[in-house]
């Protein structure tokens, strides 16, 4: 499969300056305005960024609504079992060794024939895994026994049955040849892998969590769980490339009956729990840097985000007209005179600033750090009426007490000093040293004190320390020997992935293009709702608005579990080789993920972040405890009261974290975002106030800052200031300015070339294993050679005198012809 099949739709509403063309008309100019409204009002979001949301909401997202019903049939299938058993006695009420010996009948009825019986013992398994809810009283219960229950269940080695049994169903060839000439799929031809990978998500997803009352035996198992699934012990490779297979298998339209939801869910969770997750990845980083002997990190990122604040999001022009409209109609009064922000020329009391009399105390020095857009001067004594209060905000999360000042420790490369040595050299003394940055003879004082401050700050990476060792490695690879590899989970993850990793990309890539909510529905895109359609279609509007809830869940469910998984394989491979990073970054750039993302964004994300797509009631656990209360029209309308949807915040988080590693330090792919206009739909993305959010908005905004022209960076000079604020700084960077325009052509190939020429370099001296033994030492010894013992064959001496007449006797020697010179 090319990465030319993987079409994405580039952005073509946007006009010549980068601005969206808006159609005109009443209605639209309504629209808009309650838009602008909405947005006026949009509150600080109280949002915790983690690997992942609550056990109970993971566990619930497993599930789409259509398949409620079947909850009632794993407990059927159980209890018509269990009766004849346990004789009137509960599993609560059975002793420890009882239960063991009921999982061992469960294990050994899994190995039948008959593909009936198999599915009926699963679901009996998969009632077990979900907590033997018909016996419990509240969600706590079932939570408690669902996890006595999956430990259980892989002490006695349920889960390498269950692999082997999905191993079957993957090369079932007759289900998917039936799926393949079905017209329309539906939940029905999917039953037997949803229920395996039911009970392997609940295993992994539960041992996974861990919690303060984990008995010691429950914490090694988890640890040998863990090694288990990150190892190859499953078919000689690891457990996530079985997943990784279905996935591509699924994308080709050779199995289209495959439940991708579920499918993608198990391989991000694998990957979590073998990998880790972004707290053990920053352990792991401190960890790497000593033993490369670097200076310490300067500071722990995930607590520094964790204490930044939201700035205000930006006007819309929308609010300005209709700022300009209420002057009109005379409905304005003027203002006291208030102090100016030192970076703006007007500054207008900020309509999105919530006057919180906590932040304040927190913070009385600070002067108003919005990122609104800039007001006419005409403009300036009209009021806007604040918005009223939000509701009381949970406790916060820890918070780091910063000093008053930047959040972030600038940061210099050793690149940086050359660059800026060389330039004072050229200018001061006529001619440079080449890359040494020790000698600051003929300089003035005020350079060698630049230089001073630069290389206080100065940061080596752990990424430029594997450059410069790969380097080495290529130059002198007989002095330096052989390389010692260390197999870590990601090493043998990477390996795995490698000979079929550009096909894993894309097919990844297809899906998230199908979720995405600004697709349009295509004939020849690929259905991902075959594990969400029932059989029998809605024919009511209440049966036709719940499946259209459901649908819409499950699509914001594969973008969550696909976002996560992409930023996971990118930060663990770039911690373990950087080139190793680097192939899977080229894959997806050529696979058009830029644009696909900045598509994504190209909508309303306010109402993606608001979205209430979900139905409590029918959410796993609730809906197996409690009464089921009618559903109507009204109820299914209203939602939830949450101020946000948890998983399409992260996952808009997610993809601007890939966006980010796509396109730092790498010039060409920074024209890339300038080319397809990115900016005003990532300004747009400022509107979420939530301050990890908007820090990746802020950081790929400043990447292309200075080639988006003069005006664009007087006009939003707002953006500019907050950018300053909140985004780490660069000593020598003159982002905001644009001077090496000129100087630096955009030329995507060559740069793509090069690094695709270091990458195979890479790839090929530590993995290729034919590779041509040019430095391998040859052994010159006659009697050496001969007195090596060579394998043969266990029938060969039957054939052995065949064997001489074939190759020996029969065979005319030019013995003079040795004598010949070559």
């Amino acid at each position: 499969m090319q990465a030319e099949d993987m079409e994405v739709p580039i952005i073509n509403n946007l006009n010549d300056n980068g601005d969206r063309q808006r159609p005109k008309g009443k209605d639209v100019f309504k629209d808009q305005q309650k838009e602008s409204e909405s947005s006026m009002e949009s509150p600080n979001l109280e949002f915790e960024y983690g690997d992942s949301d609550m056990l109970t909401a993971e566990l619930s997202e497993l599930y789409s609504y259509t398949e409620e019903p079947e909850f009632a049939l794993n407990r059927d299938y159980f209890e018509e079992d269990f009766r004849s058993h346990a004789r009137g006695r509960r599993w609560t009420e059975l002793t420890v060794d009882e239960q063991r010996t009921y999982v061992m009948r469960l294990l050994d009825a899994l190995e039948v024939t008959d593909r009936d019986k198999r599915l009926k013992v699963a679901r009996a398994i998969l009632y077990l895994a979900q907590g033997v809810f018909d016996e419990c009283d509240t969600e706590v219960d079932v939570l408690h026994w669902s996890r006595h229950n999956i430990f259980l269940l892989y002490d006695m080695g349920i889960f390498t049955a269950l692999l082997e049994l999905l191993s079957m169903e993957i090369d079932n060839s007759q289900a998917c040849s039936s799926a393949v000439r079905k017209p329309a799929i539906s939940l029905a031809d999917s039953t037997e892998l949803r229920v395996l990978l039911s009970i392997m998500y609940l295993m992994v997803e539960t041992v996974r969590v861990q919690t303060e009352d984990d008995r010691p035996e429950w914490r090694a198992a988890r640890e040998t769980f863990k090694n288990e699934l990150g190892s190859p012990l499953y078919n000689g490779e690891p457990f996530a490339l079985l997943l990784f297979t279905m996935v591509t298998k699924f994308c080709s339209m050779n199995a289209p009956h495959f439940p991708m939801k579920k499918v993608l869910l198990l391989l991000w969770k694998t990957v979590l729990f073998t990998l880790g997750g972004f707290e053990e990845l920053q352990q792991m980083k401190v960890g790497a840097r000593e033993r490369l002997s670097l200076p310490p990190l300067p500071e722990d990122s995930i607590k520094v985000v964790r204490a930044m604040r939201a700035a205000s999001p930006p006007a819309s022009a929308m609010e300005l007209i209709e700022q300009q409209q209420q002057q009109k109609r005379g409905r304005r009064s003027r203002r006291p005179l208030v102090k100016q922000d030192s970076l703006d020329t007007y500054n207008e009391r900020d309509p999105f600033k919530n006057d919180d009399a906590r932040d304040e105390e927190d913070d009385p020095e600070d002067t108003d750090s919005g990122i609104e857009g800039e007001v006419d001067p005409l403009d300036r004594d009209v009021i806007i009426q604040p918005p009223p209060p939000p509701p009381p905000l949970r406790p916060p999360t820890e918070r780091v007490n910063f000093p008053k000042g930047l959040p972030w420790a600038p940061k210099v490369r050793e690149k940086d000093i050359e660059h800026f040595l060389e330039t004072s050299r050229n200018k001061f003394i006529g001619f440079t040293l080449g890359n040494d940055t020790e000698t600051l003879v003929g300089l003035p004082r005020p350079i060698h004190e630049s230089v001073k401050t630069l290389k206080q700050h100065k940061y080596v990476s752990v990424s430029e320390i594997q450059i410069k060792r790969e380097e080495d490695l290529l130059q002198c690879p007989l002095s330096l020997g052989e390389e010692e590899v260390e197999e870590t989970p990601a090493e043998i993850l990477y390996v795995g992935m490698l000979p079929n990793l550009s096909q894993y990309v894309i097919a990844l890539l297809k899906l998230l293009l199908a979720a995405a909510p600004t697709s349009k529905a295509k004939t020849d895109s690929i259905n991902i709702l075959a594990d969400v359609l029932p059989e029998e279609m809605p024919i009511t509007v209440l049966q036709s608005m719940k499946l259209g809830i459901d649908v819409n869940r499950h699509k914001e469910i594969i973008v969550k579990a696909i976002s996560a998984l992409l930023l996971l394989l990118l930060k663990h491979l770039k911690l373990n080789h950087i080139y190793q990073f680097e192939i899977v970054s080229q894959h997806l750039v050529f696979a058009n993920c830029i644009p696909l993302i900045l598509k994504f964004f190209n909508q309303n994300i306010m109402s993606y972040i608001s979205a209430k797509n979900s139905i409590c009631v029918l959410d796993f656990p609730h809906c197996v405890v409690h009464e089921m209360p009618e559903l109507t029209a009204e109820s299914l309308e209203a939602g939830d009261n949450n101020q946000f949807c948890w998983r399409n915040l992260f996952s808009c988080i997610n993809l601007l974290r890939i966006l980010n590693k796509l396109t730092k330090w790498k010039h060409s792919r920074t024209m890339m975002l300038v080319v397809f206009k990115s900016a005003p739909i990532l300004k747009r993305a400022l509107k979420v106030k939530q301050a990890m959010m908007q820090l990746y908005v802020l950081k790929l905004l400043k990447i292309q800052t200075k080639y988006l022209g003069r005006q664009w960076r007087k006009s939003n000079m707002k953006t500019m200031s907050a950018i300053y604020q909140k985004v780490r700084h660069r000593l020598n960077d003159d982002w905001a300015y644009g001077n090496d325009i000129d100087a630096r052509p955009w030329d995507f190939q060559a740069e793509e070339c090069a690094l695709r020429e270091s990458i195979e370099k890479f790839n090929s001296r530590r993995y290729d294993k034919n590779k041509n033994g040019d430095f391998a030492p040859v052994d010159n010894c006659l009697q050496s050679v001969l007195g090596q013992r060579v394998e043969l064959p266990e029938d060969f001496h039957y054939s052995y005198e065949m064997w001489l007449e074939r190759e020996v006797f029969s065979q005319p020697i030019q013995w003079e012809g040795l004598l010949q010179n070559p």
